[in-house]
């Protein structure tokens, strides 16, 4: 008998191990921090690469974000969402301006999605035509991201074949489409770009056939931002304790930069800068050195000798904001000094009380006197870190919103862009070398008369 009942104790405390081995495994797909190489793409060789704590929504996961093929990060931190449809704001919106929407397009299933599921209907796959191909995306063709992801709607597939192309539902250009002009009614064409208009060709000669943008910019139909913050559910916060970011520093600001001519006289900014506070200048428009290929060694020196960081993009262009900030800024223990894209622009792309833009002083001189002031005052300084471990920044899964809204038959293929050249360089947009603080802005819409599509 009680060789039965050790055995019988021995079963459940096996089956209770595997239990707890279930769990962890699964757990550990929602909340771990595996590593991630810092030039890695988001949808590189291995998709489950990233951050995933959970944060302040309800129900499935968030996925991925939309970059090309150059440096941008972007971790992939999950939320946890619920399938919403038809009442969501997904699209751009005059009364909900300020709205990037990424998170309802992440969570969305259109109203005939949800009746064909409902019925238990054939859902057909869309297919996206990524006209300029998808070598530099380092992602598969077919339907392998979106399974691989776990986009809430899956049934899409990714092609690169132009002799295709009348089969598309969504063809997505990174270029003007030149020759191809005549945009069949049932599709979809969409402008992708990532780098500012400054640095992008003329749309002049098609300004008329995109129904789709998908930019940086928070206007865009589907918004393609360097990184997204969210801030983190309360009862889920993995805040440190208390730190003092001074400690220790005696060096001032810091610049890491390699283009000296940039339109925006970013250089000549930080040379006056440099006569009222100490301002390191490393790289070919600097004298001081560090090697990109010792990346980690520098990014080191600055968390432990730099108490502030120019941030400061090529161009000032509205929501033009790039790995500069999110990644040589925020990512480490400096506040942020930013030049680039407007104030509002950086506020709603940013923690609160993360960063310190120029132009809130009316000369760098102004500025050198608060970076200063700063310097002396543990207390002020540290409170623009007070967001950490309250916000975190999440993978915002391009391709599964572009699926999402691609299988949106009520409403995606009934609109397009009357000029999306004044949409896109039109004035207001960028301001060379000026300030934000002397462009007028009456209206919060970039270009007004542009950004509300026409209707078929």
């Amino acid at each position: 008998m009680r060789r039965h009942t050790k055995k019988a104790l021995q079963l459940l405390l096996a089956a209770f191990l595997l239990f707890v081995i279930y769990l962890n495994l699964n757990l550990t797909d929602l909340i771990s921090d595996p590593r991630r190489a810092n030039n890695a793409l988001p949808w590189g060789d291995d998709f489950k690469r990233g951050r995933r704590p959970s944060l302040s929504f309800s129900g499935q996961r968030i996925h991925d974000h939309a970059v090309k093929a150059k440096s941008v990060h972007n971790d992939t931190t999950s939320l946890s969402i619920s399938s919403h449809h038809s009442t969501m704001l997904v699209y751009p919106s005059v009364e909900e301006y300020s709205e990037d929407r990424i998170v309802n397009q992440l969570s969305f299933v259109s109203q005939d999605l949800v009746q064909k599921r409902e019925r238990g209907a054939q859902v057909s796959s869309k297919k996206i035509l990524v006209y300029n191909g998808l070598g530099s995306w380092h992602i598969p063709r077919g339907q392998t991201l979106f399974k691989e992801q776990k986009c809430t709607v899956q049934d899409c597939e990714l092609v690169d074949d132009r002799s295709k192309m009348n089969q598309a539902d969504v063809v997505l250009f990174q270029h003007p489409p030149g020759a191809v002009s005549d945009r069949p009614y049932h599709q979809i064409w969409a402008l992708f770009v990532l780098e500012s208009p400054y640095h992008t060709p003329s749309f002049a000669s098609s300004r008329a056939v995109f129904n789709w943008t998908a930019t940086y910019r928070h206007d865009s139909t589907i918004v393609a931002p360097y990184e997204k913050y969210v801030p983190l559910n309360a009862s889920l916060l993995t805040r440190k304790p208390t730190k003092n970011y001074a400690a220790g520093k005696t060096k001032k600001v810091a610049w890491f930069v390699s283009n000296c001519g940039a339109r925006n006289k970013r250089r000549q900014y930080a040379d006056e800068l440099g006569k009222h506070i100490q301002v390191d200048i490393y790289g070919g428009c600097g004298t001081l050195k560090c090697p990109r290929f010792q990346s980690d060694k520098c990014f080191g020196m600055l968390n432990k000798d730099y108490k502030f960081y120019l941030s400061f993009e090529n161009s000032n262009c509205r929501d033009y904001i790039t790995e500069k900030f999110f990644i040589n800024g925020l990512k480490h223990d400096v506040i942020p000094i930013v030049m680039g894209a407007a104030p509002e622009d950086y506020k709603r792309a940013a923690p609160p009380h993360s960063f310190i833009h120029v132009d809130e002083f009316e000369t760098p001189k102004d500025l050198a006197a608060y970076l200063l002031k700063l310097d002396q005052d543990d207390s002020l300084y540290n409170e623009y870190f007070a967001w950490k471990g309250l916000w975190d920044n999440i993978n915002t899964f391009f391709w599964c919103r572009v699926c999402a809204l691609a299988h949106d038959t009520e409403r995606r293929g009934h609109s397009w862009f009357s000029d999306v050249e004044t949409w896109w360089r039109g004035p207001g947009v960028c301001i060379g070398q000026d300030n934000w603080r002397t462009v007028s802005r009456v209206k919060p819409l970039i270009a007004d008369l542009a950004f509300s599509p026409n209707e078929h």
